[in-house]
């Protein structure tokens, strides 16, 4: 029977009453897609292809060093019961122009983001010209590698494998190497010192089962994240996803300074300056939600994620928060409907250096205006429906999640001309005088469409 993407429940990827099908997919799936890999150290790199058919022969000689999801679940599984390591990762992405460079026709692909590519839809965006891009995302990029580990070793010596493979008519473009940045706790944050991609759909039982909820179902199907590969030898048995990859800089300094400034004008003292950043982000540093504490719990305290914003108008957690604008939940104008057609499978990973602590209170002039961010990356069932959507219709829409929320303190783009306001107190309804919205600290240096084919297409090559 062909793979039920669309089931209601999530799937028992080690249920022994699998049918074939599903065995087929999980055996042809590249890893990182349904449950994330580890991605402490990586390196990513760019590809161009001189020549077509060395540049398949090339993609088919990475597959032994791939792995398929169900390996890498296994390896998950035998490393919780004994710390057994696993091997490295390796992913592959191919661009619209890639796959024509190879030599397929690709109007069997659905996603017209994907067929555009990112360049094309920067306007759609509200992307930077791409006269601005670094210049590694201003060419024609056929293929991207991923490379990731929990170690640097791995990843280095399977990097020189890859190169090893590559043949002369090709070209790496430019390369992104990350490294994960985490706090005193050791949980991940990304650069402004916030805890990072707490709130992921989850398609496995086993993930399920670990966090289960009454205000907030993480479960999501598996048509959310996988469309049939339609180049693969069997399209109902083997599938892949669209990946969206984007290098986005971060100005630690200004945003610090922003979170400042905000607290000032809220004549927030002591102990409760860090409100100010928990505003804009919808989460205080150690991932404490906003929804649920006006203060950040203990350190040693799980960070929560059961909970909606369906009797918070904005008075515990404004509208115009960063969680709150990307992942509205359950709310009363029909959110959570939105939510489960929308939400991406984000496997971002940040990277630049720090001679700072990330997360402590040293004044905003001790941090980096540059040259650190986040990889952003995550895997969609559509580009346009979810990615595109969340960034041009939530993120970049002063109007949503309701009337002058402004755009996205984080990542939104475009013009910041929306007065904002603020509860004056935790839960209260008294709200703050009009206040600018905080600048733009986040940039976008450029980036590509990718689809991670299935494993048996790049074997077929």
């Amino acid at each position: 029977m062909a793979v039920n993407l669309a089931n209601g429940e999530a799937l028992a990827w080690d249920s022994g009453s699998l049918d074939a099908d599903t065995k087929a997919m999980l055996d042809n799936l590249q890893p990182n897609i349904l449950q994330g890999h580890v991605r402490e150290h990586m390196a990513v790199l760019f590809v161009h292809f001189g020549d077509g058919p060395e540049g398949r022969r090339f993609l088919r000689s990475l597959v032994p060093l791939m792995k398929s999801a169900r390996e890498h679940l296994e390896e998950v599984r035998a490393f919780n019961k004994a710390k057994t390591p696993g091997k490295p990762y390796v992913g592959v992405g191919i661009s619209k122009v890639g796959y024509l460079k190879l030599g397929h026709a690709t109007t069997a692909f659905t996603d017209n983001a994907f067929k555009s590519g990112l360049k094309r839809r920067k306007d759609t965006l509200s992307d930077p010209p791409v006269s601005g891009w670094e210049k590694a995302y201003q060419g024609e990029i056929h293929a991207v590698v991923l490379i990731g580990d929990a170690t640097e070793e791995p990843v280095a010596a399977t990097r020189e494998r890859v190169l090893a493979l590559l043949p002369e008519s090709a070209d790496v473009l430019g390369e992104e190497k990350a490294n994960g940045l985490r706090n005193a706790q050791g949980r991940g944050i990304e650069h402004f010192g916030y805890i990072d991609g707490r709130s992921q759909p989850l398609f496995l039982a086993d993930q399920v089962a670990e966090e289960s909820g009454t205000n907030w179902t993480p479960f999501f199907p598996l048509s959310h994240v996988l469309v049939s590969d339609p180049l693969a030898p069997a399209p109902a048995r083997h599938f892949g996803s669209y990946l969206v990859f984007r290098k986005l800089e971060q100005n630690v300094r200004a945003f610090r300074q922003a979170e400042e400034h905000l607290a000032d004008n809220l004549g927030l003292k002591g102990a409760d300056r860090p409100l100010a950043g928990a505003m804009l982000v919808g989460r205080f540093r150690n991932g404490t939600p906003l929804r649920l504490h006006g203060r950040p719990s203990s350190d040693g305290h799980p960070v929560q994620n059961d909970f909606s914003y369906r009797d918070d108008p904005g008075s515990k957690c404004p509208v115009s928060a960063h969680i709150r604008k990307v992942n509205p939940r359950d709310t009363r104008d029909g959110g959570l409907e939105r939510v489960l057609g929308v939400m991406m499978a984000r496997r971002g990973q940040t990277y630049g250096t720090r001679t700072d602590v990330p997360w402590d209170d040293a004044p905003p002039e001790t941090r980096p205006t540059g040259g650190v961010g986040l990889l952003f990356m995550a895997f969609n069932s559509s580009l346009q429906g979810q990615f595109e959507f969340t960034q041009q219709s939530w993120a970049d829409n002063s109007g949503f999640p309701a009337e002058g929320a402004g755009l996205d303190p984080v990542i939104g783009q475009g013009r910041r001309d929306t007065k904002v306001t603020f509860p004056k107190a935790w839960g209260s309804d008294r709200t703050s005088p009009l206040q600018a919205e905080v600048p733009q600290t986040v940039t976008m240096k450029g980036g590509e469409y990718f689809f991670a084919p299935s494993l048996a297409f790049l074997r077929s090559l």
